[in-house]
């Protein structure tokens, strides 16, 4: 049978206009009639904020608005927890949290009128370790509690798995926090049509969750909110959440004028999304011959100062914790925790990086352990058709034994290896 894709060498749609410089960013649109703007960040991690002086900024030649935290009809926003202000307005509770932007004829303008605006600081004690947070006297981010939400996952009995075991292993891994990094920095335009709809062309993902965002945030109809995404220099995740898309929305409002927005590269190491750290604690119990017979698994979840998509990261972290192993008995403990460190979200693999790389460590250390090789020792107790996971759903049909035979088959691995 012949297919017309399948198979064929297909040119990637836009891969002529990418070549030749044709396709046009976020920061690429540009009206003669244009505003810029510019954000004033704190440089605190935590502290209350008494007073945001704006007049000055406001008297500066070429500006046209501030806003503030007063200025935003809804100033709340998240994915699962509506925790975080669009712009400060009590207080900050990390480093880079917005307090105000300025819209303004020129960059330059823009930049300084925004060194004009004063904000006192009542600075607070900050946590920036998820453990520590997670104790009663740490200072708190949100609320009287840091804990921002705890997942649980049983299968089985893990008591009686220990007594079942003949061996047990523990053993603590950590992963890092990681910036995106992609090229292109975000930016975002913004005008209004002559019917009074507003148009924002930003570099993200998931325009129809911005969009649904912006209009929450503005109080504005759904069906008067366009958002066009353009051609995205990257993103990994880095690109999913609300980030300037209201300030360049509500400045193009407020000035009946089109605006831009754009980070610094030092923007997004300060204030964009990062990786989630993660620290993990392993516990396995397993037989003399290699069989798993239980395994705990502790997750603490660095959120950062808000929540944002991190409560569903976890969740995906937690459902693959116990790894693609034939374990009858698992208990999975996660916990999201607020700190005063850099805002976690979406970043490729969506938590299962993380503890991909936290159980294959965990495989590697049993295996030294035991004396066994880790590929026979995987293949021993790796997932087949129709097994159970710890969350209940079953798997129908397994094909990782076959592609792990084939892959060491084509690297050449050294050690003698009985494969079943």
């Amino acid at each position: 049978m012949s297919y017309s894709v399948v198979g064929k060498r297909i040119p990637k749609i836009d891969a002529e206009q990418q070549v030749t410089g044709e396709s046009r960013y976020a920061q690429d649109f540009f009206r003669p009639d244009m505003l810029v703007a510019k954000a004033v960040r704190s440089q605190h991690a935590h502290a209350r904020i008494l007073n945001i002086e704006t007049n000055r900024a406001r008297q500066h030649p070429g500006v046209k608005a501030v806003i503030t935290a007063q200025d935003i009809p809804y100033n709340r926003f998240g994915v699962t927890h509506q925790d975080q202000p669009v712009l400060a307005d009590e207080k900050v509770r990390c480093y880079g949290d917005t307090v105000a932007v300025v819209a303004a004829t020129s960059w330059e303008a823009a930049e300084e009128a925004a060194r004009l605006i004063e904000v006192d600081y009542d600075p607070l004690p900050a946590v920036f370790d998820p453990v520590e947070a997670m104790k009663p006297e740490s200072p708190k981010v949100h609320g009287d509690n840091n804990l921002a939400s705890h997942l649980k996952i049983r299968s089985g009995d893990v008591e009686q798995g220990w007594k079942e075991s003949d061996i047990i292993i523990e053993e603590k891994i950590t992963t890092q926090m990681v910036e995106h990094l992609h090229v292109e920095t975000h930016a975002a335009f913004a005008e209004l049509s002559s019917s009074g709809e507003l148009l924002i062309m930003p570099s993200v993902q998931i325009p129809f969750l911005i969009a649904a965002d912006v209009g929450k945030i503005l109080k504005m109809p759904s069906h008067k909110i366009h958002v066009v995404t353009p051609t995205i220099g990257g993103g990994f995740g880095g690109k999913n959440e609300v980030t300037i898309e209201p300030y360049v929305a509500l400045l193009t409002i407020m000035t009946g004028r089109p605006v831009k927005m754009a980070f610094t590269r030092e923007d997004e190491f300060n204030v964009s999304t990062v990786r989630h750290p993660y620290i993990t604690n392993y516990k396995t119990g397993l037989k003399n011959d290699g069989t798993l017979v239980a395994r705990q698994v502790e997750i603490i979840s660095d959120a950062g100062a808000y929540v944002t998509s991190g409560a569903a990261t976890l969740q995906k972290a937690s459902i693959h914790a116990a790894g693609p192993y034939r374990i009858p008995n698992v208990a999975v403990d996660g916990y999201l925790v607020y700190t005063n460190n850099p805002v976690g979200a979406a970043m490729r693999g969506f938590g299962v990086t993380q503890l991909g790389f936290a159980y294959e460590v965990h495989m590697d250390t049993i295996a030294a352990e035991i004396g066994m090789d880790p590929v026979e020792f995987r293949l021993k107790n790796i997932f087949v058709d129709h097994c159970s996971l710890p969350t209940g759903q079953i798997v129908e049909a397994v094909t990782l034994a076959e592609c792990m035979k084939e892959a060491i088959a084509k690297a050449g691995w050294k050690k003698e290896v009985h494969i079943p």
